[in-house]
């Protein structure tokens, strides 16, 4: 597992880092903890909001988006993290 902590500030824009992954979604699940803020996680049976003081479990298939800023620790699977993170990396050298 790989343990992130986060900072995500309101109106980061998710939903452009995940284009070309199946269904335009993190495929990745992660197990984490708001600390702070509020966050919408859009999937494709909805969306749900996640307040500060909650703990998670984001299933594959998900793009959040920060209502307020956000601060987050998050535990991942190491090997899908980095194939999300390689393809952000990818995406943004255009």
């Amino acid at each position: 597992m790989t343990v992130g902590f986060l900072r995500v500030p309101k109106g980061t824009d998710m939903a452009s880092a995940f284009k070309g992954l199946p269904d335009d979604m993190c495929p990745c699940p992660h197990y984490g903890y708001l600390l702070s803020g509020r966050m919408r996680m859009r999937t494709k049976d909805g969306e749900h909001v996640y307040e500060a003081g909650r703990a998670y479990y984001w299933a594959p298939g998900h793009v959040p988006e920060p209502l307020e800023d956000c601060e987050l620790v998050e535990f991942s699977p190491t090997e899908e993290f980095k194939e999300v993170i390689a393809h952000i990396g990818r995406s943004a050298q255009g």
